[in-house]
Order: structure tokens, then C-alpha cells, then sequence
């Protein structure tokens, strides 16, 4: 994404006020990200009690609709990250809820794959690997920016051999990279912290720093959801 590229000061640079200005900015991130998660887990919720999750298969494939509910989560991505410039802060807040509605609908097969109790039990083990790097990311002096793009270029890995091994179905494979997927997002959120915090620091305001709060809240959002999924390739039980 085009945001983890955004420029920022250094932290000789950091003054008081910019200070204040980070711990808003990276409150109003995470505000917009906990509701992006809660909008997704009442649809996936409600989409699989409805028994509307079944109409995505036929025969026990993915049919059309289902495809474009899996794939259609991609196309908001790239609409919030090619669009940045050129939209408002209104529209990426509305694509974003949409984002996160159909993220739902494409998650909610997991409520009927897995037992509630293993989805409960990845659910508090996200959240505490994800509030541990996330404190970590904030309060380090330690510059992150090597270890980061060495986990971005290891996250075009795992996409590559996510995509291979969908055709080899080799399990190995598939455990390797679920490995890889759990330390590759846990870095990434220490990562991500640290650059939102920064650019908070830069004491953006109105217009732009709405739109740099919901991409951050998007950042941060994939992060959990990444971290969550590798992590239930562990942790979950099947039905």
C-alpha cells in the first residue's frame, strides 16, 4: 500500500505538541479500526445464523456469487489505495464500511467450519499478540523501518506461495506458510504502529488527516484479520 510509503519526520523532529497530535491521531486510527472489526464480525455473524452463507456454494463449491464475495474484498483495497488522492475522506469512510461488511459476508464460512469455542479461543490470542506488538510498535525507539521491509517483502512471498500451493495442496507447504503468515503479521503491526504514530507527528489536519486515519485504521485492520486467519489454521477446531 501507498501508505506505508508516506514521508515522516524523524524523531529528532518530534516536539510536545506533535506529540499530542500523534496520540489523537493514533487514537482516532484504532477507534476506526475496532468498528471496522465489529461491523465485520455482526455480518459474518448474522450472514452465518441466516444460513445466507450457503448460498454461496453449490455442490460444495463456490459458485459465481460466492466468488465475488471472496474476491470482492480485493477490489475495495485496491479502491482505497488508488483512489487516496482523488477521493474524500466521506467516500473512503464509505467504501471502508463496505470493505468491512463484505469481509464479513466472505468470513462467515468460518463460523460453520470451525467450533465457536476455538473461534473465541484465536479470537483473545489475536488481540493480545496484536495489543502486545501494537504497544511495542508505539513506545520503541528502535527504528523499525529495516525490519518492515524485510516482513513486506517476506508478505509477497507467502501471497506468491499462497497461490502455488493452491494448486500443489501440498500440507507441508500450507503449515510452512501459516508459520511464516503469524511471524510476518506480528511484525507488520509493531511496523504499521510505529509509521501511523509517525505520521500523526507530522501534525496532519482536516481534510487530510481524515483520510490518513482511515487508511491507517485499513492498515491496521488487515493486520489483525492476517493474523487472525494464520493464527486459526493453528488454534481452530473443525466440525
Amino acid at each position: 500500500m501507498d501508505y506505508r510509503n508516506f514521508d515522516m519526520k524523524s524523531n529528532s523532529q518530534v516536539d510536545v505538541q506533535s506529540v499530542d497530535f500523534a496520540r489523537t491521531f493514533v487514537a482516532n486510527v484504532f477507534s476506526w479500526m475496532f468498528i471496522a472489526l465489529a461491523i465485520t464480525a455482526l455480518t459474518a455473524w448474522g450472514f452465518a445464523e441466516s444460513g445466507m452463507v450457503t448460498s454461496l456454494f453449490s455442490q460444495g463449491k463456490l459458485n459465481i456469487l460466492g466468488w465475488i464475495v471472496m474476491l470482492a474484498p480485493l477490489g475495495f483495497v485496491l479502491a482505497l489505495s488508488a483512489g487516496f488522492n482523488r477521493f474524500s475522506s466521506a467516500t473512503l469512510i464509505l467504501l471502508f464500511t463496505l470493505y468491512a461488511v463484505v469481509m464479513g459476508m466472505s468470513m462467515s464460512f468460518i463460523l460453520l467450519a470451525f467450533t465457536g469455542s476455538s473461534i473465541a479461543l484465536t479470537f483473545v490470542s489475536t488481540s493480545a499478540m496484536f495489543g502486545v506488538m501494537a504497544i511495542a510498535g508505539y513506545t520503541t525507539k528502535t527504528d523499525l523501518t529495516k525490519m518492515g521491509s524485510i516482513l513486506f517483502m517476506g508478505l509477497i512471498g507467502i501471497i506468491i506461495a499462497s497461490v502455488v500451493n493452491a494448486f500443489l495442496g501440498s500440507s507441508t507447504m500450507d503449515l510452512i506458510i501459516s508459520i511464516l503468515g503469524v511471524i510476518i503479521f506480528t511484525g507488520l503491526t509493531a511496523w504499521d504502529v510505529q509509521k501511523i504514530k509517525r505520521i500523526g507527528e507530522t501534525s496532519q489536519s482536516g481534510e487530510m488527516a481524515r483520510k490518513l486515519t482511515i487508511m491507517g485504521a485499513l492498515t491496521l485492520y488487515l493486520d489483525f484479520i492476517n493474523l487472525f486467519m494464520f493464527l486459526l489454521r493453528f488454534l481452530g477446531d473443525r466440525k
